[in-house]
């Protein structure tokens, strides 16, 4: 199923991601409309022209009138927002969202939503270290992946349609992994990098450390500048998985600090060739 320019979008939640998401969409002729908690933020979008109509509550019309909705919330407010304006749907329509995890939200949202509204959870691998509506832009997805997560809950129709948007909205690759494989891959991939910088910006406490760092203490911490609502509720819902990777994280260091220790250079080199060989297969150039 093609996401054609008919289809009427509405984005709930109009930060970063999801400002993005409907600069990019009004930007290719979609009709695109906005729910969010703040009426200055639905202002900037109206004046900006990146919405064509929008609200700072759950409009019933605005939900009632959207063959796709798009949901960039918190997990928790999330699954709150299912519960509480869900009979609001347009029967037949598609929802789908941004959550970082899905263990926790694909199965209870599931098996809560009404039978003739279908929700395929998608996570677009995408941001920067600002938030906000006004820093959204859509070309934080050129270049990057975009995942889907189905389960054996959702149709092919379903899934290609949120394929589409991936396509749609410019990511460069598009994959499908179940919500428990996309948890496991995103402890290693995001969080416990999360978790990495966040301990390098804490574990030295000199007071003029930037004075004295270069580019490689820079780019390794870039992500350390956190939306700590956001993340402390990712990693707690993400926490058995994140945990396992932590561990195994543990165990790589301990083995690099036991060749320093025994002054094994031989095996410091071994484990930097398998790092670089393993790292110059992210440098390469897709079609």
């Amino acid at each position: 199923m093609k996401l054609d320019t008919t289809k009427k979008i509405l984005i709930v939640g109009l930060g970063l991601i999801g400002g993005s998401y409907a600069r990019a969409l009004t930007d290719k002729g979609y009709y695109v409309t906005a729910i969010t908690g703040r009426q200055s933020t639905i202002d900037y979008a109206l004046s900006a022209s990146m919405i064509a109509k929008g609200a700072a509550n759950p409009d019933p019309a605005l939900i009632a009138e959207a063959d796709l909705i798009v949901f960039a919330l918190y997990p928790g407010v999330f699954l709150d927002w299912i519960r509480d304006y869900q009979q609001h749907f347009k029967p037949g329509a598609v929802i789908t969202d941004v959550t970082g995890v899905k263990g926790c939200i694909v199965e209870p949202i599931q098996s809560m939503l009404r039978s003739d509204v279908e929700f395929i959870a998608s996570h677009p691998m995408a941001g920067r270290e600002v938030s906000g509506v006004e820093n959204s832009d859509p070309a934080i997805f050129r270049g990057a992946n975009y995942v889907v997560t189905p389960s054996e809950k959702n149709t092919q129709d379903a899934i290609e349609l949120c394929c589409d948007l991936g396509r749609v909205l410019g990511f460069a690759r598009i994959s499908t992994l179940s919500p428990e494989e996309h948890d496991e891959i995103i402890g290693f991939v995001s969080q416990l990098t999360h978790c990495i910088a966040v301990c390098l910006m804490t574990c030295e406490h000199h007071e003029r450390l930037q004075d004295y760092t270069g580019d490689s203490f820079r780019d390794l911490t870039r992500i350390a500048r956190l939306n700590d609502e956001m993340w402390s509720e990712l990693f707690l819902r993400n926490k058995d998985a994140l945990l396992h990777q932590m561990s195994l994280f543990e165990e790589e260091l301990a083995r690099l600090r036991e060749r320093l220790e025994k002054g094994d250079r031989e095996g410091l080199r071994e484990m930097m060739r398998a790092s670089t060989a393993r790292r110059a297969l992210f440098d390469k150039k897709t079609d």
